[in-house]
């Protein structure tokens, strides 16, 4: 029997692409699904069946799922994405924060509408969905969540800064709630994913992009195992994957040792310090600072 038999898996964003491909694999696993979609355009613009569709094939292949056309970005809309979890199958166990939309221009170019909208949908909905789901998580002791962030926040990416500064603002959402959760069994990672999607056809000189005919190599499917692993009884937590065309690799926050300058330390001392400060060759995974913020 599969781990996930009868476990309760919310996945947003989950109309095609990579939501599609995690809900599929859930249901297929025996989870019951709740597939989340607004059905919008790549830009979030509109509304349509696209979270039905899913259920239909999921319901056909002999699944379990219902579909919720909420949006993630209104407060009242994340909520009821777990509150029809609750009310339909009495809980929720893992939830795949999948949802998001793009307004790709550099940043000179970019109007504050479209850094606001592209915030609230990818860093604000992932909050909110996972603010709703958190205490039932936290009170029965076992939960596992996954947020999709981007190498475009991790590493930078041309004319996505609002899109960058979101995904990498959930890094430290993921950082904060694994500490909280870990007392618990809530256990909360990160996916950095490579895929060809609707979404990733709408950024300028990636049009070619068919996402309904995606090259193999490219297909959404090759991501989802490590979507499954980050939500199996033997996750980690605190942990970013990256997942492309069936390659996988972690990716951590590096500290070198501190440089003691001492208490009259001037900008003179820090420049003539200037190489040992940037050398990173022997940095170590994690914190190793004394204190601040």
């Amino acid at each position: 029997m599969s781990e996930f038999e009868d476990k309760v898996v919310v996945v947003t964003g989950a109309g095609g692409g990579l939501g599609k491909s995690h809900a599929l694999e859930f249901a297929a696993r025996g989870a019951k699904v709740v597939v989340n979609d607004l059905g919008g355009s790549g830009d979030g613009v509109g509304s349509s069946d696209m979270a039905d569709q899913v259920v239909d094939e999921i319901k056909a292949s002999g699944g379990i799922a219902i579909a919720n056309k909420a949006s993630v970005s209104d407060k009242a809309g994340a909520k009821s994405i777990i509150d029809d979890a609750v009310a339909e199958f009495g809980t929720v166990d893992i939830l795949i924060n999948n949802a998001g939309i793009l307004r790709d221009k550099s940043f000179k170019k970019m109007a504050l509408e479209d850094w606001d909208i592209v915030m609230d949908v990818h860093l604000n909905g992932t909050a909110y969905v996972t603010h709703a789901a958190w205490p039932i998580m936290y009170e029965k002791g076992y939960g596992r969540i996954v947020m999709t962030s981007s190498t475009s926040g991790i590493y930078g990416n041309f004319g996505q800064a609002n899109y960058g500064a979101a995904k990498m603002g959930m890094l430290g959402l993921i950082n904060v709630l694994a500490i909280e959760g870990a007392t618990k069994n809530v256990r909360v990672n990160g996916l950095a994913p490579g895929a060809a999607t609707r979404l990733i056809a709408t950024i300028p000189g990636r049009q070619d992009l068919d996402p309904d005919n995606p090259d193999p190599s490219a297909h959404p499917k090759l991501v989802t195992p490590a979507v499954i692993l980050m939500s199996s009884e033997n996750a980690p937590t605190g942990k970013i994957i990256q997942a492309s065309g069936g390659h996988f690799s972690m990716c951590a926050i590096f500290n070198n040792q501190d440089i003691d300058l001492g208490l009259d330390v001037t900008f003179e001392d820090l420049e003539a310090n200037a190489e040992r400060l940037y050398d990173m060759s022997s940095a170590q995974e994690g914190w190793n600072r004394r204190g601040g913020s």
